[in-house]
């Protein structure tokens, strides 16, 4: 258990042997990097940290985003005692004894009690009700830091109580400033020393540490510390040391270039081509290059009705419950979910049936059809429908034999024109047998 007050000597996380990451970390609110959607100047949760008046709240997001850094400005400002646990490695125990310190500082002191619990998630339900009762009559304003939705892993009326704010992967951009910091700074970074990080090395790590400034700063760190000096006493960090220190290879794959595009092609081509192996092979390009996951999702969604369609009807379902995993998990956890659904739309049946009917009908809307309704297709739900001859020589399908009886549908300048020509691939055969039993189609 960690115990802090106003005026924590931030001195001591400064120690030689602090990692990078650590000495860091901002110790002002000018200073934190990213989530400016909730931490920006004016907005809620940063009024509430400037006013000293900070309720019970979950910061819930990514590893390395800035909870903890969060929770430790929040330690340096507060006139309130501060108290720090981890959920992995307290219980019980040492929930009480920080109860019992608050309860005491509250009744001799009149001084309140702010208590962090990082990765509060950790914490069972038998925990996580011992806090309950203290958080409810404000014995101590708790902040928990947790990577897991709260909703699922903390129980409710303890989140009831609480505010969540919800923090996001940091972006390229934020963590390329962090980087640029540390190498510049006297007191905290490697400022004192000759360092210089190519451009190239300082992209990469941004990208690919995938929102989380911890593991950008430990491989700049671990490069840094490993890579001999020059005659002219410089520390040079090109590309290739950054891969090695992160060990992750460059991958040649721009966003918003030509490789981006020729990738998802690829990648599509693959699915459509039913080779599982090429298609798992560019995702994890993607993957490995920062692509955005949801993006990836979106186009096995697109490819799962354009590409297999009713061929195999479980195919867009399937890409379906990708995107929604893509969301409800996230990475890197999620790229299984996405891999499941690349492998099965890459070894179903395939049709296009559906996309090459859709666009034949807005053709015909658009250039062909007059598009007048036939009068006994028409609405019959008003009064007087009737003497307008609305719908009267209708036949209901489900009063026939098989639900079903042959009559007109479509505009009379369209009559016995097809869209949707049914492929004999998977389950589509037996829609393309339904019809033409119909004598729909021949």
């Amino acid at each position: 258990m960690q115990e802090s007050f106003f005026g924590i000597n931030y001195q001591e996380k400064m120690a030689d042997n602090a990692p990078l990451a650590v000495r860091m970390r901002p110790r002002t609110l000018e200073e934190f990097v990213g989530q400016k959607h909730i931490i920006a100047k004016g907005k809620l949760l940063y009024r509430l940290i400037e006013a000293d008046k900070l309720s019970s709240v979950i910061f819930y997001g990514p590893p390395g985003t800035g909870k903890t850094s969060l929770a430790k400005i929040v330690a340096n400002r507060t006139n309130s005692s501060f108290y720090e646990l981890n959920a992995v490695t307290s219980g019980k125990k040492e929930i009480t004894e920080v109860l019992e310190k608050a309860k005491n500082n509250l009744g001799v002191y009149n001084k309140k009690s702010i208590l962090f619990i990082d990765e509060i998630h950790r914490f069972n339900k038998a925990q996580q009700d011992a806090l309950l009762p203290s958080v409810e009559r404000g014995l101590v304003t708790l902040i928990g830091a947790t990577t897991e939705n709260p909703y699922f892993e903390i129980n409710s009326p303890l989140l009831s109580r609480s505010t969540i704010f919800e923090f996001k992967k940091l972006t390229p951009e934020d963590i390329r400033s962090v980087i640029s910091r540390a190498i510049t700074d006297k007191d905290n970074g490697y400022g004192v020393m000759k360092v210089k990080c190519d451009e190239a090395a300082i992209s990469y790590l941004s990208e690919v540490s995938n929102g989380d400034v911890r593991r950008a700063l430990n491989a700049l760190e671990l490069g840094i510390l490993t890579v001999d000096k020059d005659k002219d006493g410089v520390i040079h960090i090109d590309l290739e040391t950054a891969q090695e220190c992160i060990q992750q290879k460059a991958v040649q794959y721009d966003k918003d270039g030509d490789n981006h595009y020729d990738t998802i092609s690829a990648f599509i081509k693959s699915i459509r081509g039913s080779d599982p192996d090429a298609a798992l092979y560019w995702m994890a390009k993607m993957i490995t290059a920062g692509e955005d996951p949801k993006f990836i999702a979106r186009r096995i969604v697109i490819s799962a009705s354009e590409d297999i369609g009713n061929a195999e009807p479980m195919a867009l379902p399937v890409a379906m419950a990708a995107a929604d995993a893509v969301s409800f998990i996230g990475m890197p956890e999620a790229r299984i979910n996405l891999a499941q659904a690349v492998v099965f739309l890459a070894c179903a049946p395939k049709s296009n049936a559906s996309y090459v009917a859709i666009d034949a009908a807005l053709s015909a809307v658009q250039h062909a059809s007059n598009s007048n309704v036939p009068a006994h297709l028409q609405d019959t739900h008003y009064s007087g429908s009737e003497k307008l001859g609305r719908g009267l020589t209708y036949k209901y399908p489900h009063s026939y034999p098989g639900h079903y009886v042959l009559q007109q549908y479509l505009p009379d300048d369209l009559v016995g024109t097809h869209f949707y020509e049914p492929t004999e691939m998977g389950h589509e055969r037996k829609m393309k047998e339904y019809l033409k039993k119909n004598g729909i189609i021949e």
